[in-house]
């Protein structure tokens, strides 16, 4: 049973607050009414109280509060909390239990700008296109309630609520619903790092949920060595995947979690979660961004099945865009990494980088199976980030996009595409967010501060933020599907995923190690064992032709039978026996 949140029964609701700081605490219905004290919590049961009740709580006979765990707030995060009845939904798709992970392929997307509408009803019409590209795992970003109309999702502080303005719990379940029966997964973004700087009020609840020992970018770090906070967290993975019955989580920037306890909070919640998915008979998979390149936590002892992978990404950019600033620093040779991130995971192992002031970076990841990388081109990030939010699509020559795209769809690694990828639209995806006063302007200024040399190049140019502009541009236009070029990337990416489909998933469960791969006169070559088969792959990454360097070659699944001389940024893949 969760200790944080409102808990229905037969005898009403039952109201339940952590609140170590305050010294008295009213539960506000249609009047206030006293709450009872054991120790750090307060709790009150209601008999009229039940689904649909809207409260809060008054601190000291001052400060009203929504629910730290409010499973919905109608009104915003300023306004009152929803009890939510979560056994009254109707699931269609009851047997659903998920699928094994090696057949991932994932679509990232944001539920505010996939369509017009941005609701998850919206995104419930567009389904079947996810189905028929070949995707098999929709990746929504963070859902947690934030202020205002629009917002990355990354300044969520209500983390047990959906944020309203996307549609109602209900709605929620029936987009997850509706996936599952079609053969989709649906994945959440999770963020345990960090609360956004609006509508937070566990500082006043109990200052021991922070801790001024660390700073991280958001300010003073989640402490997780208090049993309070590491239950919230843990309450809240085990919320989503039962509740709503996602089928996996990506944990946000985790190497930004810097008192995390004893033992580690990501083991713990890890634990958790290895259990209820035993329990529940489900397949339950967790991800972990990690600018660590933690590969401890990627073993069937750490309990996460993959990181995404961004030295895959960076070694891209750097090859396609020709950037060399920023952590692209670190990517001199895109070609050299490029093929050690199909071997071996991780570009840097270890090394010492550049970007992270000479510090080394990484773990040794050779041994671990190709799935624990998750790959990609394009990212929420990696394309917001950026200060206009292009896309590789403005960036990239289109031959070379499309020799990368190739690649990444035929690699080993569970593949992601940013949402618009699969048919190459060139929508940006600037960063957007609606605060207002002070807030809004000290955002303002960091983004400048963040770009001051893009500033001093374009100006005016750079979206602001706070702009419905900003938000606007970043919304899917699904009318580009009916030109002849979005069309023909479409079918490009559902050609690719048919044959990923059909021949390297079955290989999956047996790439268990490193793979081999090299680099060399703009041709990259790499092939992966799986028992007494491999899956091989060539490809010409430049401009001119080059000799192939291959001397045998199996069953072409990919290009057919890549000749002595490489035409410019073409890609081969085929079966081949040990």
């Amino acid at each position: 049973m969760s200790r944080f949140g409102p808990q229905l029964s037969a005898v009403g609701v039952t109201f339940r607050l952590w609140a170590p700081a305050a010294h008295a605490v009213e539960l506000i219905l249609d009047a206030p009414y006293p709450m009872q004290r054991d120790g750090d919590w307060f709790t009150l049961t209601v008999p009229k109280a039940g689904a649909g009740t809207q409260y809060g709580f008054r601190i000291d006979q001052d400060l009203e509060i929504p629910d730290p765990a409010s499973h919905f707030q109608p009104h915003d995060v300023a306004g009152r909390s929803e009890v939510i009845d979560h056994s009254a939904f109707a699931w269609r798709a009851s047997d659903w239990v998920g699928l094994p992970w090696e057949r991932s392929v994932f679509l990232e997307a944001h539920v505010g700008t996939f369509t017009a509408a941005g609701t998850f009803a919206a995104m419930t019409q567009r389904l079947d296109h996810l189905a028929a590209t070949g995707v098999t795992a929709l990746e929504l970003m963070p859902l947690a309630d934030f202020p205002g109309r629009w917002n990355w999702g990354y300044d969520g502080v209500l983390l047990f609520a959906p944020d309203s303005t996307y549609g109602r719990p209900e709605e929620l379940k029936t987009l997850i619903d509706a996936a599952h029966m079609r053969g989709l997964m649906v994945f959440l973004d999770v963020v345990y790092n960090h609360f956004g700087p609006e509508g937070n009020y566990l500082h006043r609840l109990s200052p021991a949920f922070f801790t001024d020992r660390h700073r991280t970018p958001w300010g003073a770090a989640v402490d997780y060595r208090v049993p309070e906070v590491r239950a919230f967290a843990i309450e809240n993975a085990l919320y989503w995947l039962r509740e709503y019955r996602f089928d996996g989580l990506r944990l946000d920037a985790a190497h930004a979690i810097v008192e995390p306890g004893e033992p580690h909070i990501l083991t713990e919640l890890a634990d958790a979660v290895r259990l209820y998915a035993n329990q529940s008979h489900r397949h339950i998979h967790l991800v972990l961004e990690n600018d660590d390149n933690a590969a401890r936590f990627l073993t069937p002892q750490g309990g996460y099945r993959a990181q995404w992978n961004d030295d895959y990404h960076h070694s891209w950019h750097a090859l396609l865009t020709g950037e060399r600033t920023g952590y692209y620093r670190d990517y001199q040779n895109p070609g050299s990494h490029i093929a050690r991130t199909l071997a071996q995971g991780f570009a840097y192992q270890g090394e010492i980088s550049l970007h992270r002031a000479g510090k080394s970076r990484g773990e040794h990841s050779a041994s671990l199976p190709r799935v624990c990388f998750v790959n990609f081109l394009q990212n929420h990030d990696q394309i917001g980030n950026r200060p206009k939010g292009e896309r590789l699509t403005t960036l990239a020559e289109p031959e070379a996009l499309t020799a990368a795209l190739s690649v990444l769809l035929l690699q080993p690694g569970p593949p992601l595409i940013f949402m618009g990828e699969e048919w190459g639209t060139r929508r940006p995806f600037p960063f957007f967010c609606d605060f207002k006063d002070e807030l809004a302007d000290a955002i303002r200024e960091g983004r400048r501060r963040e770009f001051a040399a893009a500033f001093a190049l374009h100006g005016d140019d750079i979206p602001d933020p706070l702009s419905a502009f900003t938000r606007d541009a970043a919304v899917l236009d699904w009318s580009e599907l009916a030109s002849p070029a979005a069309r023909s990337r479409l079918e490009l990416t559902q050609n690719l995923l048919a044959a990923r489909r059909r021949f390297i998933i079955p290989l999956l469960p047996a790439m268990t190690g490193a793979g081999d791969a090299s680099f060399s006169d703009g041709v990259v070559q790499a092939h992966w064992r799986a028992g007494t088969r491999r899956l091989m792959l060539i490809a010409n990454l430049a401009a001119n032709r080059a000799r192939n360097p291959v001397a045998e070659w199996g069953q072409p699944i990919w290009g057919g039978s890549p000749p002595q001389e490489l035409p410019p940024w073409t890609v081969y893949a085929a079966i081949g026996k040990e």
